[in-house]
């Protein structure tokens, strides 16, 4: 597909998402999720650089509003009302992200007296540590392409929130941890195992948005997340982040990209992190490929975790540029020139399966696949990852 006809289905996507969900015109009701919700304010402000056209813009502009006035605040199915956070109505337009932000699944969250139904929880409310990181990288791009600070603002007391209220010291000490899900209040766990990435998420978005609030300080002093970072470099000392996941593959692959820009921008000192990132995504992608799980058909398949892996790729093409645009990155040093001669390797070996990009795109761009009751249950979430896939510079640039 040609550019101009990739743009156009993109613009297409992500028109159709607005009027589907209440954005584009305003519904009464909106149905807003958080995940879904950050992707497509990338989205947006990727056709807005791309067209020029400030419709774009607005529709990022108006999500992430709708986005914190829906949830920001408690369900109309909860005997409680206002701003999660517990701010009165002035104070919470003012500070929107500082109780968290609900994932918006269909059901009320579980109450600490119910036992856990481990299907039931997929569908049942709550607040996601790996959901705000998402919202903190949207409100940050806001921030970069509007030169607004408040939204990076928002961006940094979301993640003061999330930081002091999903980390624990366990009961004996130790290494602190991290919860995978908390209630909508953020008053107690509802599951207390530890998403394998959450701990790096957390650092490159923590460092993300650290870095345009010590550019911002001329303008409005943000309070700076440097104890939060520190905690999250404690917590991701000695994990593994491999997995056969393709979603989870993809964002770690989109990761590279993150770290490489940082590091362009001197503010991510921690070089050895993306080699072991490369190392583990490597393995994973090998596990997928040979599980044959791309030769299923639709009603078999998961589009938008698929499409994540899509989207990783499209890092891995970013972090190749970034590296040959800034050749003296590594040097300087033996032990870096090692390891840059072990990226490029890395690198090489991941562009052998980029092919997997194309077809993953493909098949999902085939009407007859999306007819598909994995796609239809799953529309918005679907159609906004294909969207950042074909336009992936939006939530790929820090």
């Amino acid at each position: 597909m040609n550019p101009n006809a990739t743009s156009r289905l993109v613009e297409e996507i992500m028109l159709d998402f607005a009027s589907l969900t209440g954005l584009e015109p305003s519904g009464t009701h909106p149905q807003r999720y958080l995940w879904t919700d950050a992707f497509a304010v990338c989205n947006y402000l990727e056709l807005f650089r791309q067209n020029k056209n400030q419709n774009y813009l607005d529709l990022a502009l108006r999500l992430v509003d709708q986005v914190h006035h829906t949830l920001g605040q408690h369900r109309a199915d909860d005997s409680r009302a206002g701003w999660i956070s517990g701010l009165n109505q002035e104070a919470g337009e003012l500070h929107p992200t500082k109780g968290g932000l609900r994932i918006g699944k269909q059901l009320k969250e579980r109450r600490p007296e119910e036992p856990l139904d481990e299907r039931l929880e997929w569908d049942q409310d709550g607040q996601y540590y790996h959901y705000l990181t998402k919202w903190m990288h949207a409100l940050h791009g806001v921030s970069r392409v509007t030169g607004n600070p408040t939204y990076n603002l928002w961006a940094v007391e979301l993640a003061q929130t999330a930081h002091a209220k999903f980390t624990y010291l366990p009961p004996g000490g130790g290494q602190k941890r991290m919860y995978w899900k908390m209630s909508i209040d953020l008053n107690y766990p509802l599951v207390h195992s530890m998403g394998q990435h959450d701990p790096l998420d957390g650092l490159l978005t923590y460092s993300e948005v650290q870095l345009t609030a010590a550019r911002n300080s001329g303008q409005q002093p943000q309070p700076n997340l440097d104890a939060e970072i520190g905690d999250m470099i404690d917590i991701c000392r000695g994990k593994s982040w491999a997995t056969d996941d393709p979603l989870g593959i993809g964002g770690l692959l989109s990761d590279t990209s993150r770290i490489a820009q940082l590091m362009i921008m001197g503010s991510f000192p921690y070089k050895s992190l993306l080699e072991t990132i490369l190392d583990s995504a490597l393995l994973g992608v090998d596990s997928f490929v040979k599980s044959g799980s791309l030769e299923f058909p639709a009603d078999y398949r998961l589009a938008f975790r698929e499409l994540g892996l899509s989207i990783g790729f499209k890092g891995v093409k970013k972090l190749l540029g970034l590296i040959n645009d800034n050749p003296g990155l590594f040097k300087g040093e033996s032990s870096l020139n090692k390891i840059e001669s072990s990226l490029k390797q890395q690198i090489e070996a991941l562009m052998e399966y980029t092919a997997l990009e194309e077809s993953i795109e493909r098949f999902w761009m085939n009407s007859k696949n999306r007819e598909a009751n994995t796609w239809t249950e799953h529309q918005e979430i679907n159609m906004v990852m294909l969207a950042t896939s074909l336009a992936p510079e939006g939530f790929l640039t820090i």
